[in-house]
């Protein structure tokens, strides 16, 4: 069972996720009030810890963009998956949200399924996150033929090895420690920036460009998120 904090005001959104939440078995925390949510968690309890974050975006007290960077910029809570869900649906909401620090987003309205099958994944992450913390700093990252090694910064698939840029290992070092999740343009500008080269949101498309053509029959795993991103698919 996980312990998922939900913050959303609409009360018949918020009774159909509570109900369906507490279906599969988990522990809800239910705040309908964006300040009363961050009051709470300023008290959190790091030895009986939530698993998932699930927010609105529009809020009384704070929005759920201010939550997110909230739940982002303190520590007991930073590593905690943040899903949005929310009417908010144009590409520049998305990305806002994503940007925020959220590792999903889901509009409104939704299917059921669909919103648990987004909970099952973040839990995984989550539980894996906090049960195998060694797994997380290994140097040795895998997703499916694709080998990544994060001290020798060299990439192989099945045995061959594949020659990147220092620009492409590290888009490709950042999707795979976090296979599954949705990159903006500017959050991957963010991490492969260094040094006084300046990198741009459409340098960006390049280098996955290129990436993508030395990954050959691989190059697939790469995904753009129409209006978002991109994301590497997690393996089977």
């Amino acid at each position: 069972m996980a312990k998922i904090f939900l913050v959303e005001d609409e009360e018949h959104i918020c009774d159909i996720l509570n109900f369906q939440l507490k279906k599969a078995e988990h522990e809800v925390l239910v705040f309908k009030d964006g300040q009363e949510a961050i009051e709470a968690l300023q008290s959190f309890d790091s030895g009986n810890p939530i698993d998932l974050f699930i927010l609105d975006r529009m809020l009384p007290g704070a929005n759920g963009v201010d939550i997110c960077r909230f739940i982002r910029m303190y520590k007991p809570t930073q590593n905690i998956p943040i899903l949005f869900l929310t009417a908010l649906s144009k590409p520049e909401d998305i990305v806002l949200g994503l940007d925020a620090g959220a590792d999903d987003y889901l509009t409104k309205p939704f299917e059921s399924q669909v919103l648990l099958a987004r909970v099952r994944s973040l839990l995984r992450r989550s539980v894996q996150a906090r049960l195998s913390p060694t797994k997380q700093t290994t140097h040795i990252l895998n997703n499916g033929p694709i080998k990544l090694d994060t001290d020798q910064c060299k990439v192989w698939i099945e045995t061959s090895e594949v020659e990147l840029t220092l620009s492409e290992f590290k888009l490709l070092n950042t999707f795979m420690a976090n296979a599954g999740k949705v990159f903006t343009r500017n959050q991957l500008v963010e991490a492969i920036q260094d040094g006084p080269v300046h990198v741009t949101d459409r340098t960006i498309d390049t280098h996955i460009f290129g990436l993508r053509k030395k990954l050959g029959e691989q190059a697939a795993l790469v995904e753009t998120i129409r209006g978002v991103g991109y994301r590497v698919r997690p393996s089977e």
